[in-house]
């Protein structure tokens, strides 16, 4: 029985041996990796991936590698899956709940400059010049209608109510319609089309880019909240690994800051660049 009892612990011992040099070994590799596979979807953020972070990750020793998706539900499946490393599409709000549905552990990295929303217009050149009964076509759906109340609340066009939620207003909350506006809800991929038969339209600033919409022609430009700036986001195991870190310190950097100054332009900056 001694015998047997002490041959049971040896193997235990190098069973623990063993899980621990695995262990150190993955844990080696994430700190060694030195391929970054990023994915994005088409447009202003694989651009911004492009040239504004790629060059810096490459010159610390990275090869970057740039998977462009077409919607906004396999970014975090292809991450969560190891297919790709990080991705950069999504605002806070979208990942906390995409996450939880799907129960998915995803971690933000750092939050990057987004187009906002904005007010257009091809009748009118200035907010001053809105007359009374005037249509304006904003998102159908509640998220990004809430940011299109606030920016014409912003405006001075209406006036909302302060006990209601900022994340979740709605017509309902309007309290005051200086120029008795009339809201036309509608898919918000359609907004930049609206623009030729409405006098107004609300439309999310990925939306005007694809649609090759000038930013800085907004009759108004969104004051965004942090919540709807697209964040840099890692599996939660990977937060603390060199990569991500690397990433981090990239997006922080001056010479990030100045691409997105020149190239860029319009775009919002997160709380943390305008400290």
């Amino acid at each position: 029985m001694k015998k047997l009892l002490l041959s049971i612990i040896l193997l235990l011992s190098i069973g623990l041996l063993a899980a621990c040099g695995s262990s150190e070994g993955e844990n080696a590799g994430s700190e060694d990796k030195k391929e970054i596979k990023f994915g994005a979807t088409a447009g202003p953020y694989s651009d911004m991936i492009t040239k504004a972070i790629q060059p810096i990750l490459e010159e610390k020793g990275y090869k970057v590698t740039i998977i462009e998706f077409s919607d906004y539900i396999q970014p975090n499946m292809a991450l969560s899956t190891g297919d790709i490393d990080a991705n950069l599409f999504q605002h806070k709000i979208y990942l906390e709940s995409f996450a939880k549905e799907h129960s998915l552990e995803l971690s933000e990295i750092i939050s990057v400059p987004t187009a906002p929303m904005g007010i257009y217009s091809n009748k009118f050149s200035s907010l001053e010049e809105v007359t009374d009964g005037s249509s304006i076509a904003i998102p159908n759906d509640p998220t990004n209608a809430a940011r299109a109340f606030l920016i014409l609340e912003d405006a001075g066009l209406i006036t909302l109510d302060p006990e209601a939620e900022t994340l979740t207003v709605s017509e309902k909350d309007v309290t005051e319609n200086v120029k008795n506006l009339k809201f036309e809800p509608i898919e918000a991929a359609q907004l930049p089309r609206a623009v030729e038969s409405v006098d107004l339209s609300a439309v999310p600033g990925n939306f005007a880019l694809a649609a090759e919409m000038d930013l800085l022609s907004a009759l108004q430009l969104e004051n965004m909240p942090d919540q709807y700036r697209n964040r840099i986001v890692v599996n939660t195991s990977d937060l603390k690994a060199q990569f991500a870190k690397d990433i981090k310190e990239a997006v922080e950097s001056a010479e990030f800051e100045a691409t997105i100054d020149e190239q860029f332009q319009g775009f919002g900056k997160p709380e943390w660049m305008t400290k």
